[in-house]
């Protein structure tokens, strides 16, 4: 149910866009990233970080896209949030404290070695998703663009979760080893 609450905007952003166009799609996404965090609050008493974060996003540039009639901004959107995630990443494995294994630490019992790499290969995901958005948002159509952010980037993006989640699993550990503490 949560991840379909998840991807409820992109979906009416993409079916809106197909019979009206990006403006009335912005808007339309902003509304509806607007109702995904009320339903999520009722159904969970609880908003995640990101969800307010995308919010925000999704709401100043949608913002910036409606006022001044210019799809640029939407389309930066895209890689700034990807660029964001980079470095949210990246300071947390600075700070030393990976933001993946706070996320998924309890379920899945890795050395934080492992952890460190997953952590990079993430950063290079998302920087590398970063700048191919920003190579189609301003080189290609519209209608590619739209296309990829709708589903090329969510193909991606489950494609690296599932590489992300056999590699995990993989390499963890047995309930007798004892994680470090390291990263």
């Amino acid at each position: 149910m949560k991840q379909l609450l998840d991807f409820l905007p992109l979906v009416i952003f993409f079916a809106v866009y197909k019979f009206y166009d990006i403006y009335a799609a912005t808007g339309v996404l902003i509304a509806a990233t607007a109702i995904q965090l009320v339903i999520t609050y009722l159904i969970y008493k609880h908003i995640e970080k990101m969800h307010l974060a995308t919010f925000a996003m999704v709401t100043v540039f949608g913002s910036l896209t409606l006022f001044f009639h210019d799809d640029a901004f939407i389309k930066w959107k895209v890689s700034i949030v990807y660029a964001l995630f980079a470095i949210g990443l990246i300071a947390s494995q600075i700070m030393g404290k990976s933001a993946l294994k706070s996320m998924l630490g309890k379920e899945m019992k890795v050395d934080d070695r492992i952890w460190a790499q997953v952590t990079w290969y993430w950063v290079g995901f998302f920087v590398l998703c970063s700048f191919a958005n920003i190579y189609i948002a301003f080189n290609l159509p519209l209608e590619t663009w739209v296309n990829f952010k709708v589903f090329g980037l969510t193909a991606l993006t489950l494609i690296n979760t599932v590489i992300t989640v056999v590699y995990l699993y993989k390499n963890m550990q047995d309930d007798n080893s004892q994680p470090t503490d390291n990263q």
